[in-house]
């Protein structure tokens, strides 16, 4: 009984630390309040599940942005909503990417670009960007170096440049 609570008090705490970035995560992944607050709760619900196979091979926060992540895509293959106008609007890095975001039409192309790049770009220019995370937290996610991170965020920032069509007007 004493182990149990003490599993609920340390959880507690991580969801406490972790509760803001992971909805914010979410929210703008899914431009949607409502949605980025239920997914929100299912991530914590899966991580209370499941953290017995955290391995510590990483921060708990990019472990929990990792199972927002997929919490988000499952919503989608079951719901597939239209994409939202708004899920890019609170881009904050790579470059100052939000002066590129500055209307509704950029903001739809920036995102409709971003769901046709390749993977692994489109994750780790997500992971960047929406999720917030360091190069150095993306390069352990993915089992490579910081320096592997920062070039592929960076490549993955030129072929969302090069598909806007160059204008000077929509550099990231």
């Amino acid at each position: 009984m004493y182990k149990e609570t003490e599993q609920m008090d340390e959880f507690e705490e991580i969801y406490k630390r972790n509760l803001k970035r992971v909805y914010c995560f979410l929210l703008k992944l899914s431009g949607s309040p409502d949605i980025a607050e239920e997914l929100t709760q299912e991530t914590f619900f899966l991580a209370f599940e499941h953290l017995g196979q955290f391995r510590g091979t990483c921060k708990i926060s990019v472990w929990l942005c990792q199972i927002a992540k997929h919490s988000y895509y499952a919503w989608r293959r079951k719901n597939r909503p239209q994409e939202p106008e708004e899920s890019l609007e609170a881009y904050r890095s790579c470059d100052n990417v939000e002066a590129a975001v500055v209307d509704a039409d950029q903001r739809r192309r920036i995102h409709e670009i971003l769901h046709g790049l390749a993977e692994p770009y489109k994750e780790v220019f997500t992971l960047r960007v929406m999720g917030e995370l360091s190069y150095r937290d993306i390069g352990r996610l993915f089992k490579k170096s910081e320096s592997w991170a920062r070039v592929t965020c960076y490549r993955a920032k030129c072929m969302i440049q090069e598909r806007l069509g160059g204008d000077e007007n929509d550099k990231l």
